[in-house]
């Protein structure tokens, strides 16, 4: 039997994309690759306006859907962890709700997120268990992106009141 990642070509813009521009072919952590290399997009994206970052974030999730979904599909895989375009979306979720735009916010929200899409805490784990196809693939990390960027949101008022 072929091995899935034998089935992946980067000349092939689905596979390119959806391995977060090959980040995701790491032999080591790849979901941490793929959300270290959506960081250097994030700086590009904050420069945008909040409505065009929400209109490109929602994009990103469509396309992500297609993507992973086509890339699963060829690798005949549900999940390879080589596909990371769901971690480019969830850190950009989890970034968005940041107080402030310096490394340690970033660093704490690489932390969340990471931490909640390895350890996938009810109901992150229940999408992933549950949900098939492209939108399976996205959805529990939207979610845990979710969850991640709440916490931020607490841990700054929070911080903001002392």
């Amino acid at each position: 039997m072929m091995k899935a990642s034998k089935r992946l070509r980067l000349s092939n813009p689905c596979h390119f994309l959806a391995t977060g521009f090959g980040s995701g072919l790491s032999p080591v952590a790849p979901g941490t690759m793929g959300s270290l290399a959506s960081i250097p997009i994030w700086l590009l994206l904050i420069q945008l306006s909040w409505p065009f970052y929400f209109l490109l974030l929602i994009l990103s999730i469509g396309l992500g859907i297609y993507l992973c979904h086509r890339t699963a599909k060829d690798m005949q895989v549900h999940d390879d962890g080589s596909i990371v375009w769901d971690e480019f979306v969830g850190m950009w979720i989890t970034l968005m709700a940041l107080p402030e735009n310096n490394w340690q916010w970033v660093a704490l929200g690489f932390v969340l997120f990471r931490t909640l899409d390895i350890w996938k805490p009810w109901p992150i784990r229940w999408f992933d268990r549950n949900v098939s196809g492209g939108i399976g693939i996205m959805l529990d990390d939207i979610i845990a992106g979710l969850a991640a960027a709440a916490i931020i949101c607490c841990l700054a008022s929070r911080i903001s009141l002392i």
